[in-house]
């Protein structure tokens, strides 16, 4: 490609195109949120750890007319901005379901095997250590799956994993997600005020309806989502993050303009461009102005409003949204009764659900698939991936510390989970790595 018409300036080779290919690398988000996560740790057990603490205690109020909603910074954090997580999770599960790797039963068959396999398996290893009591609740804990940090993983061994690795995990991952989130609708829902439901379900209606008559301007599908449905739910009683999925099924996911019309109308456009006079200056003419409002206006036709949200959320719920909730959520405590916290029932439960539930449930079911020939291994995938991915799958990082904070009000039982999250996360991130990269290489040298 030429590059000698663009104007490169000094801020942009040495600041924006290094920090965008950093972005952009599948790795990235994966080593943030680690990162952010580890260093959560390290000032829970640091002399600030009084006032790191107290930050997430602020309280924030929202309201008009006398009306007011006040929460802590940290149930803002985990109502509010992770409403947004949730969003870009339901755009990811309408679009995977309409034209991705859950659109027909043949792809979707195995993924959603495993991804069942990967919950029953944890949650009832769960139960085993915490049969009743106050604990008891923590049983959807381990069942989730860490999208960003397994497919973080998965990436860092570049092209020497097979495609079809990485798609199966993904689709694992988002139909472990659609579990997650009916877990999150059906089990971890306080008492519901039904008023607010009832609103919240005109408001859904509204988008719904908005949908049906070809409204396609995302800002009133926000305001509508936002101000109604959110609002509504977090009245409601059912978790908020709830209303966020549903909202995002209820984005437009249709094309205004269809390719070969956009295609012929580019080349003309392109020619126009060609043919009018140009300045002799570093401005645009009139003319030229017109044209390229144009190309960008038949541009943001031929998208998908879904595919424009998902693509324009994603850098913000990546790199801020998820690394704050690690940062507000991951901190645990290294005190002197660590090693107690670490054995406890609820540390346990959490830990061996997720690095022994999700690998056993993940591999035991898709074996008992490929035994009864409903399903094929992928192309290119071989026995050792699989187990690999076994691994990646017991990833529950941001998920499963959710889901904690849903089930446990007492900070004893909330670091015990966090102690068996990180602590399964980490080995299993590590197990899940050199298990694949060992396949990758036995596979090359078998072709070689």
């Amino acid at each position: 490609m030429d590059y000698k018409g663009i104007n490169k300036m000094p801020v942009d080779k040495w600041i924006l195109e290094p920090i965008n290919r950093f972005i952009h690398k599948s790795s990235t988000s994966g080593i943030i949120l680690f990162s952010a996560a580890l260093l959560a740790i390290i000032l829970t057990n640091s002399p600030w750890s009084e006032q790191f603490h107290h930050i997430w205690e602020i309280e924030f109020s929202i309201g008009f007319n006398g009306s007011y909603i006040s929460k802590s910074l940290h149930h803002w954090i985990n109502d509010g901005l992770m409403a947004v997580f949730f969003f870009v999770v339901g755009l990811e599960l309408k679009r995977e379901i309409m034209a991705g790797e859950l659109s027909t039963p043949k792809k979707a068959i195995l993924p959603i095997a495993a991804a069942f396999g990967g919950m029953i398996f944890p949650a009832l290893i769960y139960i085993f250590f915490n049969k009743s009591g106050e604990t008891s609740a923590g049983w959807g804990i381990p069942m989730a799956t860490d999208i960003a940090f397994a497919l973080g993983v998965l990436y860092l061994l570049g092209d020497r994993v097979p495609l079809s690795l990485k798609i199966f995990l993904t689709a694992l991952a988002i139909a472990d997600d659609i579990g997650a989130v009916l877990v999150i609708a059906f089990f971890y829902t306080s008492e519901i005020n039904y008023a607010s439901l009832l609103e919240a379900g005109g408001f859904l209606a509204v988008l719904i309806i908005a949908n049906r008559l070809g409204v396609r301007n995302t800002l009133f599908y926000a305001i509508v989502g936002i101000g109604g449905v959110w609002l509504a739910f977090l009245l409601s009683g059912v978790h908020a993050t709830i209303a966020a999925v549903l909202a995002a099924f209820t984005i437009p996911a249709s094309v205004k303009i269809n390719e070969a019309y956009y295609i012929n109308r580019l080349e003309d456009l392109t020619q126009q461009f060609k043919d009018a006079e140009p300045n002799q200056n570093p401005l645009v003419t009139t003319d030229q102005l017109h044209i390229l409002e144009e190309i960008r206006d038949i541009s943001k036709k031929a998208l998908t409003p879904l595919q424009r949200m998902e693509h324009g959320l994603h850098p913000l719920v990546a790199f801020i949204i998820m690394p704050i909730f690690a940062l507000s959520n991951g901190g645990v405590e290294i005190s002197s009764d660590f090693l107690q916290q670490a054995t406890s029932p609820v540390a346990m439960g959490v830990f061996a659900g997720l690095l022994a539930g999700k690998f056993f449930g993940v591999i035991g079911i898709v074996n008992l698939f490929l035994k009864m020939k409903w399903a094929v291994l992928p192309e290119g995938m071989n026995r050792q991936h699989l187990i690999g991915a076994g691994f990646l799958a017991a990833i529950g990082f941001t998920m499963s510390l959710f889901i904690s904070d849903l089930a446990f009000i007492q900070k004893e039982y909330l670091d015990q989970a966090r102690i068996g999250i990180l602590g399964a996360s980490v080995i299993a991130s590590f197990a899940g790595y050199f298990t694949i990269k060992n396949a990758s290489k036995k596979q090359s040298k078998n072709g070689s």
